[in-house]
């Protein structure tokens, strides 16, 4: 391997590596046997919500990791692997991945990082059944109005049977 190779291989291992440092989350996906049209699908999606999503090659991404404070790694980085990277919603690269697994059947987790820590693929599927954050607003302002409705319902009752 010549040195311009190699140069050009460290600097993108130090691109990956700074990338994983400032991402909300970073998920490894298996992508093997997924069509051109599903991967293109997927990857428009990826984008609208503001989602990194490439193919990098195994041992790339494992000297990035390493470089990132991650050694866990190792095992997962076999076979296919693309990297999906977010620095805004630590949820969309796993939803999205999810939802799209689920219509095509091919899809699986390897692993990831959510908000600096390592994540098993359990991990990153919980994190993928998180509700979109719309959803747990709605649910929140529902439970802080819930009690302030009882009570208007309740005062409205006696309103009325002292009427």
């Amino acid at each position: 391997m010549s040195t311009e190779t190699i140069k050009l291989k460290a600097e993108q291992v130090a691109e990956i590596a700074e990338k994983i440092g400032k991402a909300k989350s970073v998920v490894l996906v298996d992508y093997r046997g997924i069509s051109v049209a599903e991967d293109t699908a997927m990857r428009a999606e990826l984008r609208k919500a503001n989602v990194e999503y490439a193919v990098i090659k195994n041992r790339i991404m494992l000297r990035a990791f390493e470089k990132a404070g991650f050694n866990e790694f190792a095992p997962v980085l076999e076979g296919t692997t693309a990297v999906a990277i977010s620095y805004d919603d630590p949820v969309a690269p796993a939803k999205i991945i999810s939802e799209t697994g689920k219509k095509v059947n091919k899809l699986a987790f390897k692993g990831g990082v959510i908000e600096g820590k390592a994540a098993d693929v359990k991990g990153i599927e919980q994190l993928a059944n998180i509700p979109a954050k719309p959803v747990l607003v709605a649910q929140m302002l529902g439970l802080l109005t819930s009690p302030m409705r009882s009570l208007a319902v309740a005062m409205s009752e006696i309103a009325k049977k002292n009427a």
